[in-house]
């Protein structure tokens, strides 16, 4: 089985540390198999004039798959922001280096998510999106895409009823108080943090349980899922995903050439960077995975000349939390299906959108791209009012930008520690990296 890149720790969290959560794995050439499949049979259905009950229970099972998918979103994020979030306060407490490497991590994601808040819809109006796609949207209801007035929309950001606002599904409240909750975490004492992140841990590792059972059962509803769009859409659907791909591809290559500038401006590489980071970006493209380029990034780092400690300290601590293509592909992923749903994105929501991306990226934390597709990006569409209904689809062709994902992600590390080592003073860096 493949492993995804999107969150692109991926299970390469497992293990590092006290609170590490279990490894579930999508069956993706299974699944992707089955989203062919299902539009195949879709349209060969709707040539030959299938009956009407098929549909039916086509629609049926993969609504009650897709259901029972959504189901996780909230307590998982939930479990897995507080996690994250307190992994990377304690990782900023070690030192100056951290500091830095940290506060230039939040940064790049800052400057991915504007990035696709601008250039993502003006790429879909001088590229629409294909005739027939809105059939990836049967299984939305009809009241999605509500745009909030800006009073509204500030009213919202604090909920007096956290655990109405879960009902609800309102992400910008919720990730609000979660992110207060886990701050508020590293201030208790002890022995009560410990207690409060084992109970995080038990019920992200619980989710993901559930979560990991719910995606063994993925080609069924996806295959379940296709096959009505393929009906609705015809050939049209598969003209629709191409699109999708290389457009949520080129958002990606923003932070991937980013991850250039970063090194050259602010590592003074120079020229040598290109060169010295093949190896890890060939790793990189064949594995798709960040923690199997790690031992290439390092030597991509000693190509560079970078102090030893300093990439032993920057490179394992960014696998772990840092995917700096995360807020850059996700945002364009729900701004694609906001075009097909004909969501108008307000400049409002748009900075809501790109805060919450950034904050969501740090949840993935430990997690598949084939979980955290729908983890990550779910509740940063529930926050701008897109339906989440087609990530059901699209996370069955994941596997194709998920090499941009790897690729920028590795590239960006690289980056960053060249900039961090630039940075660093030398007397801190060796105990800093002693602290790991």
């Amino acid at each position: 089985m493949l492993e995804s890149e999107n969150t692109d720790a991926g299970a390469e969290g497992t293990g590092q540390g006290k609170f590490a959560l279990v490894s579930i794995r999508l069956p993706v050439a299974l699944t992707f198999a089955a989203l062919v499949g299902g539009l195949v049979a879709g349209i060969a259905g709707a040539a030959a004039g299938a009956p009407q009950a098929v549909s039916d229970i086509a629609a049926l099972i993969g609504g009650l798959w897709l259901r029972a998918l959504q189901m996780t979103i909230i307590p998982l994020v939930a479990a897995l922001l507080v996690l994250g979030l307190v992994q990377m306060i304690l990782a900023a407490r070690v030192g100056t280096v951290a500091r830095r490497m940290i506060a230039l991590m939040v940064v790049i994601q800052l400057a991915g998510g504007a990035f696709t808040s601008i250039a993502m819809p003006a790429l879909l109006r001088a590229f629409p999106v294909p005739q027939g796609a809105s059939a990836f949207l049967a299984q939305t209801p009809a009241d999605v895409g509500e745009v909030p007035q800006v009073l509204d929309f500030l009213a919202s950001l604090v909920s007096p009823n956290i655990v109405a606002a879960a009902a609800e599904t309102a992400m910008l409240p919720l990730t609000l108080f979660f992110v207060m909750f886990a701050v508020a975490i590293t201030r208790l004492p002890g022995d009560q943090g410990e207690r409060l992140l084992g109970f995080f841990h038990a019920l992200g590792n619980a989710m993901l349980l559930i979560i990991g059972w719910v995606l063994a059962a993925a080609p069924v509803g996806v295959l379940a899922l296709a096959y009505g769009v393929g009906v609705q859409s015809g050939g049209g659907a598969f003209a629709a995903l191409g699109h999708y791909v290389l457009t949520v591809t080129a958002m990606g290559t923003f932070i991937f050439l980013l991850a250039y500038v970063v090194a050259i401006a602010m590592g003074r590489t120079g020229g040598r960077f290109a060169s010295a980071v093949l190896p890890a970006q060939a790793v990189a493209l064949s594995t798709q995975s960040s923690l199997a380029s790690l031992p290439a990034m390092l030597d991509s780092a000693g190509r560079l000349g970078l102090k030893a400690s300093t990439a032993e300290f920057v490179l394992p601590l960014a696998v772990v939390i840092f995917r700096a293509t995360s807020a850059a592909m996700n945002l364009a992923v729900v701004y694609y299906i906001a075009a097909l749903a004909g969501v108008e994105v307000s400049p409002t929501v748009a900075i809501a959108g790109i805060l919450i991306a950034s904050v969501i990226s740090l949840s993935a934390v430990s997690l598949p791209g084939s979980i955290s597709f729908v983890v990550s990006i779910g509740p940063i569409a529930l926050a701008m009012g897109v339906p989440v209904e087609p990530l059901a689809l699209l996370v069955a062709v994941e596997m194709l930008p998920d090499l941009m994902r790897t690729l920028g992600n590795v590239t960006m590390n690289v980056a960053v520690t060249s900039a961090v080592d630039r940075a660093a003073g030398s007397d801190e860096t060796p105990k800093e990296a002693t602290a790991t």
